[in-house]
């Protein structure tokens, strides 16, 4: 047992149960690192214990901030919204990769393959840990993530995964969205001459022509993305886990932010109820 604020509650690492649990999402509040073009979180206390006796909070928000999962409904009209999704899809096993990547650089298939085509089954959760969760803040994080690239998405597709989660900003490569020659954009339009001056002369519309193709390719797949994956991820990198994620049971929503948690269960002892009567 563990005493938090002088209230005594089961640990992570050590519980009743026998499992291991492993918070992989990022903190959400006030002035949490936001995408280029979301206005900021905002919580007021509408109750707090010196006027009520009772604390009670109002937040306005967007649900694309943070570590959050995407519905298709996000970016391909006409596909399932948040609430439609069956519940399957946010629970599950699956592994947690080791893909090393810089500023701006591509998560491809190949990168994937090298990873765990060895091991990936179908209906597989896959989170992948580039390194940039370590960089998680207001900056240079949304800017100059790596980021998947169509090759990717295929390679998910054939293989069946489930959700692809990742330590980036977004689905798709920073410069395959608004933040560069996409729809909606740039919002960064300085970015135009510092990626040809990195790419060694590559102008950024010839390298990124398409508007976010992996969330359209996976998206009409059915497979859903978990964005700004953290937290402890380095903890359960190169382990197979069962992972859960469930959002809000929120009526056409685009997507919700989640508490991702990856679980493990040491002794192989703990199982799912069988449903029987009492």
């Amino acid at each position: 047992m563990v005493k938090i604020r002088g209230v005594e509650l089961e640990e992570n690492l050590n519980n009743s149960m026998g499992l291991q649990f492993f918070n992989l999402s990022h903190r959400y509040g006030f002035q949490s690192p936001n995408w280029p073009y979301f206005q900021d979180v905002n919580i007021e206390r509408i109750h707090y214990m010196a006027k009520s006796g009772v604390l009670s909070q109002r937040i306005t928000t967007t649900m694309h901030q943070t570590t959050h999962i995407d519905a298709p409904a996000h970016v391909v009209q006409g596909t399932p919204f948040i609430d439609e999704v069956p519940l399957p899809h946010f629970f599950g096993s699956g592994l947690v990769v080791s893909i090393p990547k810089e500023k701006w650089e591509q998560i491809t298939a190949d990168d994937l393959e090298k990873a765990c085509g060895h091991a990936i089954r179908p209906h597989d959760v896959l989170i992948i840990n580039t390194g940039w969760h370590k960089f998680y803040e207001d900056g240079d994080y949304f800017a100059y993530c790596p980021g998947l690239v169509p090759s990717a998405g295929q390679w998910m597709i054939d293989k069946q995964i489930k959700v692809v989660g990742h330590d980036t900003q977004a689905n798709d490569h920073p410069l395959a969205t608004a933040i560069g020659p996409q729809r909606n954009g740039p919002l960064l339009p300085h970015l135009a001459e510092e990626y040809k001056e990195w790419s060694g002369g590559v102008d950024w519309k010839e390298a990124f022509p398409d508007w976010e193709p992996v969330h359209n390719m996976l998206f009409r797949a059915g497979i859903l993305g978990i964005e700004n994956v953290g937290g402890d991820l380095d903890a359960v990198t190169g382990k197979r886990c069962t992972f859960a994620y469930f959002p809000w049971n929120w009526d056409r929503g685009d997507g919700c932010i989640i508490r991702l948690v990856a679980m493990i269960d040491p002794n192989g002892t703990y199982k799912m109820e069988t449903g029987e009567t009492f």
